[in-house]
């Protein structure tokens, strides 16, 4: 991807690319232990249909900043809001697994700042441990290995967590990617990143599902390991949100990074949904 931009922010520096124009501003937010590049394969499909494309690093992830006061989705929204300020908004926010929470939480906060919102897999409520979860053997395995790193912060570990969250074929550049995960975990404080945002309540999102304004598309895949029936746990989120604001799909097949594992089918539900949330 291209080279970094940085913005200076209460308690560090986000780094952020950006591409594309003159159209509509979509700004995309990846998930724990990873960075922009998880939006490799997705970003370019977006400029291509005429949005302009900012994709930051989260706190302390990539080429941001370490050493944050806080790792909380409520941090990681007001960095969010700053970066769509700072680029001349309004914007499309996209959030995957803590950003989907991270997301609502600033449509909750500045709805003139937010025209719609996109969750991937998104950890918008405190999860469940019920009896799907407990019969599903893809959820203990992921589990386990997400405990396992956050106990001890062990990179192993993750990485047995990321082969479970990747079902099936895993991306033509698979080898490339994860000796570049298993890089950046290895920078001083980055790990503890990953096991701080690992430790973090997604209770203050979930309490904000109501106060959003904006339509939302949540995009769940049907094999991830985060929960024992991922398509429920969509429905609830859509459920929580003001009668008529969400809409729920589901990538078949795919894990906890659907927008890496179906880039194609993620950009068409994301375009399809974005043509609709304007035509509203």
């Amino acid at each position: 991807m291209s080279t970094s931009e940085f913005l200076q922010v209460p308690g560090g520096t986000l780094a952020y690319e950006v591409a594309g124009d003159d159209g509509p501003l979509v700004v995309l937010a990846h998930g724990m232990g990873d960075s922009r590049e998880a939006y490799r394969f997705l970003a370019p499909r977006l400029v291509e249909a005429g949005y302009r494309v900012a994709a930051v690093d989260l706190r302390g992830c990539g080429a941001s900043s370490v050493g944050w006061p806080s790792y909380s989705r409520t941090a990681i929204a007001g960095d969010l809001l700053a970066l769509v300020g700072h680029l001349g908004g309004p914007a499309v926010l996209v959030g995957h697994s803590i950003a989907g929470g991270a997301v609502t939480i600033a449509a909750a906060d500045s709805p003139s700042s937010v025209t719609a919102l996109v969750e991937l897999a998104p950890f918008t409520r405190k999860p469940p441990v019920g009896l799907a979860e407990l019969r599903s053997s893809r959820f203990r395995r992921g589990a386990l290995a997400l405990l396992a790193a956050g106990l001890f912060g062990s990179g192993r570990a993750w990485e047995r967590y990321l082969d479970v969250a990747y079902p099936g074929a895993k991306p033509a550049d698979w080898t490339a990617r994860l000796a570049a995960i298993r890089a950046m975990l290895r920078e001083p404080g980055r790990m503890k990143v990953l096991q701080q945002m690992g430790r973090t309540s997604a209770a203050d999102a979930g309490a904000r599902l109501g106060d959003v304004a904006c339509p939302v598309l949540v995009v769940q895949g049907s094999l991830d390991p985060d929960w024992g029936d991922p398509e429920a746990e969509g429905r609830a989120v859509v459920a929580a949100l003001p009668s008529g604001l969400g809409r729920l799909a589901v990538v078949d097949g795919a894990g906890h990074y659907p927008h890496v594992q179906a880039p194609e089918e993620t950009a068409r539900l994301v375009l399809d949904f974005l043509a609709s949330a304007t035509r509203a």
